[in-house]
């Protein structure tokens, strides 16, 4: 059955991304393409939330690296658990894309049990304890209010990789509202067809999900990096520090390339006092916070700002006012990567690991890497 849903999967994932021209399969070459194997070898198909990083070759690995080795390797916590982590945390960030997806792997994995409930955002009816707790953690990791009466109900060993899959998708979710609509499913087909459709997605996607894949397999995308002293959470579990840390330097990079150095000033300085969620009721709060910048900056500010703090409210006038003066695909996936991770990393520093694992306080991105 892959061999006959792969092509479709692949046409499908093409046709879901907006604002960007992902890279095609049979055009990727050298990083990009080495990624796409990986990604279709392991994953189950060529996932549209990593292949909209592709023309930025470097982000498209990094996003990789943090995907592959906090949900996808084997470690000491089961894929089931990953998954309804992902779920709670893309809960948490109205995120229904990636809710969509890790729901129906969950599902596909443990046959419904507690996967619903996840979904539909009721985890406190989660029958099981310790999956309840886990997953509420999870969902709690929005704000900093709620996480700091969450601590996360695992031995100290697990947390590099719960916390791992947290930040990734802390990540992923940014950048998902950004370039991909609401759900994999397309808006055209009939609602009481979508269910159906994405139980066979996690079918799709079980016999991935079940493999065991061998910790550390990515890391040979992108150099060798010091770990930032805000993701101290990730040390002890080598494959999870070594691959966050490589992450984080290749989207610094990125960064530099794409940001102006005072728009990064600026997010890092927003994030330094960010305690979840939006800024305001409106965008309001976006132009004050931009007004300082040069005129040419402010676009790339804007949408640097929304997408690390209010995702969701990035729109196509916002993408169009940024792409006037930065028209290549390349610089818009280096900016909202940056500002996405930025985010993610300030979450992660928040997230209660318990007396065993204590997370360094996030001060923003690390300028020296």
């Amino acid at each position: 059955m892959s061999r006959i849903l792969t092509p479709v999967a692949r046409r499908s994932a093409l046709s879901q991304i907006r604002h960007v021209s992902a890279v095609r399969p049979g055009a990727a070459l050298d990083l990009v393409g080495r990624v796409y194997g990986q990604v279709e070898r392991d994953f189950g198909m060529l996932a549209p939330p990593v292949i909209l990083h592709s023309p930025a070759p470097e982000p498209l690995a990094a996003c990789w690296l943090m995907l592959r080795e906090s949900l996808l390797a084997q470690g000491t916590v089961s894929r089931a658990i990953k998954e309804a982590v992902a779920a709670a945390v893309s809960m948490g960030n109205s995120c229904p894309y990636c809710v969509d997806v890790h729901s129906a792997t969950l599902h596909s994995l443990v046959q419904g049990q507690y996967a619903a409930e996840i979904a539909a955002d009721r985890i406190e009816e989660i029958t099981d304890p310790g999956v309840r707790r886990i997953a509420a953690w999870a969902r709690a990791s929005d704000r900093r209010e709620t996480a700091a009466r969450h601590e996360l109900p695992s031995p100290a060993e697990q947390a590099p990789e719960l916390v791992g899959v947290a930040v990734t998708f802390q990540y992923f979710n940014r950048m998902v509202n950004v370039f991909l609509d609401e759900s994999p499913v397309p808006p055209e087909v009939p609602a009481g067809i979508r269910p159906v459709l994405m139980r066979l997605l996690g079918l799709f996607m079980r016999p991935a999900a079940r493999r065991a894949h061998a910790p550390g397999a990515s890391l040979g995308l992108l150099p060798d990096a010091p770990l930032p002293a805000d993701l101290s959470w990730a040390e002890g579990t080598a494959n999870i520090a070594e691959a966050f840390a490589r992450a984080c330097a290749a989207i610094e990079r990125g960064g530099r390339r794409s940001v102006p150095e005072e728009v990064r000033d600026l997010v890092s300085a927003e994030l330094a006092g960010w305690n979840g969620g939006p800024a305001g009721l409106s965008r309001a709060w976006v132009s004050e916070s931009v007004s300082a910048l040069p005129p040419a900056q402010r676009p790339a500010g804007r949408l640097a700002l929304l997408t690390a703090m209010a995702s969701y409210q990035v729109d196509r006038a916002l993408i169009d006012d940024f792409r006037r003066d930065n028209p290549d695909d390349r610089a818009l996936v280096e900016l909202t990567s940056w500002a996405s991770l930025a985010a993610a990393r300030r979450v992660g520093g928040w997230m209660r690991t318990g007396p065993g694992l204590q997370t360094a306080p996030s001060t923003g991105p690390d300028r020296a890497t």
